[in-house]
């Protein structure tokens, strides 16, 4: 747990420093000036701020999921029933090999992750491998290329980009003008303050936004993943995470918008996943 903390700390802390390094080179740290607001560089701040630092996560994501999970990566020319069954999954979606492992925990999940289709990641976990058959690994399996196959790494973070960086003008602009309608002596302090509350609420509000995106996307993940096994062996699947699943592994939440089934103890507008029962009942009534 010590060394997570320290990695999630660590990675946080140079994201920041490079995204700042960014910022003031190109001097779009000074936004405000003494005849107003520079709408351009505002608005460029918060693209940088809101994008940059979603796409830097991105590129990490392998190395930090790795780290954070314990991934123990299978050699690809093992002849490990894992990597040979993705390896057919791969083949049938077009895609590249992706790297493949195994972490320890009784958590019955999986998760796909990586900046590109070429970088990609598929980890599954231990409880997954000794609570399922075969057939409802494959289904699994074919879940995590199929979010691989439809680049939903880089949608996610397409999209939670832009909502930081709206998230982040949004604010900056309200306190802006709030502050302009108090004592000059305190407008520093009202817009600072301000800034950080709205900050934190418009960050809460994405929050729900970039959830129902990723719940659309567990659909589509759902039918490509019935395409790739068969219907049967999605459906399988997910009632077997249906009968079994209790969300007991905590470790690296960011990537529960990529893995095969979420917390159901999370409020519908912030669950990054829809209720199994309608994933299933989706797959049934699908031609």
């Amino acid at each position: 747990m010590p060394k997570r903390i320290f990695l999630f700390i660590i990675t946080n802390i140079l994201v920041m420093v490079t995204i700042s390094l960014i910022v003031s080179l190109l001097g779009l740290n000074r936004y405000l000036t003494q005849f107003g607001m520079n709408w351009v560089a505002l608005a460029l701040f918060c693209g940088i701020w809101g994008m940059a630092g979603a796409f830097i996560s991105l590129a990490m994501s392998r190395f930090i999921a790795k780290k954070a999970m314990g991934v123990q990566i299978i050699d690809p020319n093992s002849g490990h029933q894992l990597v040979l069954m993705i390896a057919g999954l791969c083949q049938k979606a077009g895609l590249p090999m992706p790297e493949v492992g195994i972490y320890d925990s009784p958590e019955m999940n999986a998760f796909a992750t990586g900046p590109t289709k070429n970088r990609s990641l598929i980890a599954v976990s231990s409880g997954l491998l000794n609570r399922m058959s075969r057939d409802e690994v494959e289904g699994v399996l074919a879940h995590e290329v199929s979010h691989i196959a439809n680049g939903d790494m880089v949608t996610m973070t397409l999209i939670a980009g832009v909502v930081n960086a709206f998230a982040m003008f949004l604010s900056r602009v309200i306190s802006y003008f709030v502050s302009l309608s108090v004592k000059e002596d305190v407008a520093y302090l009202v817009r600072i303050v301000l800034t950080i509350a709205l900050d934190i609420l418009f960050s809460i509000l994405g929050s729900i936004v970039v959830a129902f995106f990723s719940r659309a996307r567990e659909f589509r993940a759902d039918s490509g993943g019935a395409l790739l096994a068969g219907r049967e062996k999605m459906i399988a699947a997910l009632e077997s995470l249906q009968r079994n699943f209790e969300p007991i592994d905590q470790r690296a939440a960011s990537l529960d918008t990529l893995k095969i089934s979420g917390k159901s103890k999370f409020i519908a507008l912030f669950s990054t996943h829809p209720p199994l029962e309608m994933r299933i009942e989706a797959l049934k009534n699908s031609h």
